[in-house]
């Protein structure tokens, strides 16, 4: 299964593994990128939160982005996506 988003997150952030183990209990593949070993990365998640580097933020294909989201808002956006 391709992933369907990319998860910019921490090695230290409590949120980033939570909602990692929701998605790999729900079998929903994504992409990982550390914000901290990828400067880059860090700019993603700063332009998509008004300069702050909050984590997680998940990134979908069509550009969208998503802060900190429920399992249940990830699995929406999904669908959303594939209809």
């Amino acid at each position: 299964m391709s992933s369907s988003f990319t998860m910019y997150t921490t090695p230290w952030c409590g949120y980033c593994h939570r909602l990692k183990s929701q998605l790999d209990r729900e079998g929903i593949a994504y992409d990982v990128v550390d914000i901290e070993q990828d400067p880059s990365a860090a700019q993603i998640v700063e332009s998509a939160n008004d300069g702050n580097q909050t984590v997680p933020t998940l990134v979908y294909p069509d550009g969208t982005a998503q802060t900190n989201p429920s399992l249940m808002q990830v699995k929406e956006k999904i669908a959303a996506l594939a209809g």
